[in-house]
C-alpha cells in the first residue's frame, strides 16, 4: 500500500539529481579511500608506490582522471559518447547525431561496408589501439613484478635479521674494519699530499693506531684457524662456506692496514731525507701497492684448497674442484707478478713515460720558472708538447689528469697504475 503526503510529491528523482548524488558519494567513498591508506601505502606496497612516483606505471587516480576526461571532450564536441561499459570491456561506441550542417544523418557505413542507420552505435577500432594495449600489459607485467618483489622482500629481510643474528659476531667485525680501512686510506692519501709540510709525530701516531687495529684484531680471534693462511698454510680443519669468507676478508684487510702502516715509515723516511725526492718516494709507494697486491692474490689460497678439498664429496669431484681453482688462481697471479715486474724496472729506469729530461738550452729558452709550482725548476721534464715543468710537479698533475698543465695536449699515459698518492687498493680479494 502506498500513501502520500499532501503538499509533497512521491515522483521519483530525475536522471540527473540520480546521476549527481551518486557521483557525489562516489566521490565521498574516494576520498575516504585516498586518505585513509595514503601512509600505509609505503610500508605495504613501497616498490609500487616509487614506480607510480618515477611515472614506470601509471596510478589508478590518473586512469580515473583519464577516463573523465574523455567523457567530458566527447560531450563538448556533441560528436561521441563512450560509456563506462565501453571502457571497461576495451571496446568504444559512437552515435551519430547530427552533421555540422544541422541536418540529421540518415545512413552510413561500417569499416566493413555494412549499412547503419540513424541513432546505430557501431564499435571502432582506434588507430592507436594496438599500441596502447601493449603499454597496458607491459605495465600490467611492471606491476605483477613488483607485486611479487613486495611479497618476497619482507621474507628475505626476515632471513638477513637471522643470518646476522646467527653471525653476530662476524658481522660487526666486518663493519668495522671495512670502515676503518676505508678511513685510513683517506688519512694515508692527504698525509701524502702534504709532502714537506707533514708532521713526522702524527705519522708516527697513525702508525701506532694502524698496528693496534692489528694487533688487536688477532689477538681477538687467537684461537681460530686465522693466523694460518699468512704463512700460506691451510687451516687444520675445513672451514664451512661463511667461516671461509670470514678468515679471508680479516686477513685481507689486516694485512692491507699493515701495509699502510709500513707506508707512514716510508713518508716519515723521505721527510727526512735530503732533497726531499718525492717522485721516488712514488715509485717506492707503488712498488710496495704492487708486491702487497701479489701476496693478497696468494693469500685466499690456502684456505680455498682446504675447502674444495674436501674427501666427503668424493676423491675425484673434490680433486677436480682443487685443480680448477689452482688453474683459475694461476692466471691470476701471473697478471700480479707481471706487474710486479713492471714497478721494479720503472723503478730502476731513469727516464720517465711521459717525456725526457731537459737540456740547459731549453730550460734557458723557456726561463727557469716552473708554471705549476712558480718557483725555480728542480728536475725539469720537456712534454711531447714542449711544455716544461719540474719532475716532482708534472708527477703529482700527472696522477690525477692525463692532459698538460697549460695546453691541455694529451699526454701518454703509463702502462702502470701508479699508487704515488700513499693510496691502497680497497677492493676485496676474497678468491
Amino acid at each position: 500500500m502506498e500513501t502520500s503526503v499532501p503538499g509533497h510529491s512521491s515522483s521519483p528523482l530525475p536522471d540527473d539529481d540520480r546521476t549527481s548524488t551518486s557521483a557525489s558519494a562516489s566521490d565521498n567513498s574516494r576520498s575516504y579511500e585516498v586518505q585513509l591508506p595514503a601512509a600505509l601505502n609505503l610500508f605495504r606496497s613501497p616498490l609500487s608506490l616509487l614506480l607510480e612516483y618515477s611515472r614506470v606505471m601509471s596510478t589508478s587516480q590518473e586512469s580515473e582522471q583519464d577516463r573523465l576526461t574523455v567523457n567530458a571532450d566527447s560531450e563538448a564536441r556533441g560528436q561521441t559518447q563512450l560509456p563506462n561499459s565501453a571502457l571497461s570491456t576495451g571496446e568504444v561506441s559512437i552515435q551519430i547525431i547530427r552533421q555540422e550542417n544541422g541536418e540529421a544523418t540518415g545512413a552510413g557505413e561500417d569499416n566493413e561496408g555494412n549499412a547503419i542507420g540513424e541513432g546505430e552505435t557501431v564499435p571502432l577500432a582506434a588507430s592507436e589501439g594496438s599500441t596502447s594495449r601493449e603499454g597496458s600489459y607491459q605495465s600490467y607485467d611492471i606491476h605483477q613484478f613488483a607485486r611479487w618483489v613486495e611479497q618476497v622482500l619482507p621474507f628475505s629481510l626476515l632471513l638477513l635479521v637471522v643470518f646476522v643474528r646467527q653471525h653476530l659476531q662476524g658481522f660487526f667485525v666486518t663493519v668495522w674494519i671495512t670502515a676503518v680501512i676505508f678511513k685510513s686510506n683517506d688519512i694515508l692519501r692527504k698525509q701524502t699530499a702534504l709532502k714537506g709540510e707533514r708532521k713526522n709525530y702524527i705519522l708516527f701516531m697513525i702508525f701506532i693506531g694502524f698496528m693496534f687495529q692489528v694487533i688487536g684484531i688477532y689477538w681477538w680471534f687467537r684461537s681460530d684457524d686465522i693466523l694460518y693462511p699468512l704463512l700460506m698454510i691451510p687451516p687444520s680443519t675445513i672451514p664451512p662456506f661463511w667461516h671461509a669468507v670470514f678468515i679471508i676478508l680479516v686477513n685481507d684487510t689486516m694485512v692491507r692496514q699493515a701495509a699502510m702502516a709500513m707506508k707512514c715509515l716510508l713518508l716519515i723516511y723521505y721527510k727526512n731525507g735530503r732533497g726531499h725526492n718525492f717522485r721516488r718516494q712514488g715509485q717506492i709507494l707503488t712498488l710496495v701497492e704492487y708486491a702487497l697486491l701479489l701476496y693478497r692474490a696468494l693469500l685466499p689460497t690456502p684456505v680455498w684448497y682446504r675447502f674444495f678439498l674436501n674427501k666427503d664429496y668424493g676423491s675425484l669431484f673434490s680433486s677436480l674442484t682443487t685443480g680448477l681453482y689452482l688453474t683459475f688462481k694461476l692466471t691470476t697471479v701471473v697478471d700480479k707478478v707481471q706487474s710486479l715486474f713492471a714497478a721494479i724496472r720503472a723503478l730502476s729506469r731513469k727516464e720517465v713515460h711521459y717525456g725526457s729530461y731537459a737540456t740547459t738550452e731549453q730550460v734557458n729558452a723557456a726561463g727557469d720558472l716552473c708554471a705549476i709550482c712558480q718557483e725555480k725548476m728542480h728536475a725539469p721534464i720537456l712534454l711531447q708538447c714542449k711544455h716544461l715543468f719540474c719532475e716532482d710537479c708534472v708527477s703529482e698533475w700527472l696522477e690525477r689528469e692525463r692532459t698538460c698543465p697549460l695546453c691541455r695536449a694529451l699526454v701518454k699515459p703509463a702502462d702502470l697504475r701508479s699508487f704515488g698518492d700513499g693510496s691502497t687498493s680497497l677492493l676485496f680479494q676474497l678468491f
